[in-house]
């Protein structure tokens, strides 16, 4: 379909989230754009996980098999830019592109994701998604029973150990530093045999992605098959502070488990506003996000 201005609903993002809900609205019969600037968070991981029908392949594949099935649906569309600013339109909504196009929807969703904040420590975003790890839900059962680090600290060390060691016994906590968990904590890991090392972590040694160690700046290495990390992050697109969305503590959008943010209309689907970060919870929130907007513009006309 020829690129109109004017839309039902407007899509940041055009990873899992968004795709599921253009799918959702266009079975609607709902007029939708899609605005995507092509950067998704997983870009680097070799293979994904844990999603029925296709479990292993490439985040790219299942991006490019879903906008293949999104093509016979006439009422959407795609716009390859980046929203650069948004501002409430007529009871709706406007958003402006980099390029300098405008476009105005009565809704938004918001499946922009967020961005990660690698650590400076050498090597480790080239790791990032291949060997360095966020989530054992979409990664644990390639890497089970392998040597493992884990960099954390304190309770978030502590709990992330304890659910690592569901798929190894042969972990190694590394809290960059010296150590804030209890002794309660270490007397739990000592038992379950759970190393932790206080030393600074320099450098991830690996080759095309693949750790196979870490130096300290004490000049000491420990060997790894694989490093779990939990990133700092800040929201991938500013538009929803922009239209003065509230965030949480953390720095996701707030909203409820169907999406709603705090400003009527506008939505949030996927990891910019749920710690789930898989492409499994990604689809089920667009899936919501998109249904409850439906029901929106179907209770406004009735």
């Amino acid at each position: 379909m020829a690129l109109d201005n004017n839309y039902d609903v407007i899509i940041i993002g055009g990873s899992y989230a968004g795709l599921q809900a253009a799918l959702t609205l266009g079975r609607a019969l709902r007029k939708v754009l899609i605005i995507d600037s092509g950067e998704p968070c997983n870009r680097q991981t070799p293979h994904s996980h844990n999603f029925l029908t296709r479990d292993g392949e490439t985040p790219g594949a299942i991006a490019a098999k879903a906008r293949e099935q999104l093509a016979q649906y006439t009422t959407v569309s795609f716009f390859e830019d980046r929203a650069a600013y948004g501002m409430p339109y007529n009871n709706g909504f406007e958003i402006g592109t980099l390029s300098g196009r405008f476009f105005t929807a009565a809704k938004l969703i918001f499946a922009s994701g967020i961005k990660d904040v690698m650590p400076e420590i050498t090597g480790f975003a080239k790791c990032w998604g291949i060997s360095v790890l966020h989530c054992p839900y979409c990664h644990g059962y390639e890497v089970s029973n392998q040597p493992t680090g884990i960099l954390a600290n304190g309770d978030a060390g502590f709990d992330f150990a304890k659910l690592i060691s569901n798929w190894t016994n042969h972990i190694t906590l590394f809290t960059n530093g010296k150590s804030s968990l209890s002794e309660d904590q270490l007397m739990k890991l000592k038992t379950k045999r759970i190393k932790v090392v206080e030393a600074v972590l320099k450098e991830i040694i690996h080759k095309d992605g693949q750790i196979s160690s870490v130096l300290f700046t004490d000049g000491s290495t420990v060997e790894v098959s694989v490093l779990y990390a939990r990133l700092p992050f800040h929201q991938h697109c500013h538009i929803p502070q922009q239209l003065s969305c509230q965030l949480t503590e953390s720095g996701l959008i707030k909203a409820d488990e169907f999406g709603r943010t705090t400003i009527p209309g506008l939505y949030a689907a996927g990891d910019c506003f749920t710690v789930m970060r898989s492409v499994a919870s990604a689809a089920a929130t667009g899936s919501f996000a998109a249904a409850m907007i439906n029901k929106e513009l179907i209770d406004a006309d009735f």
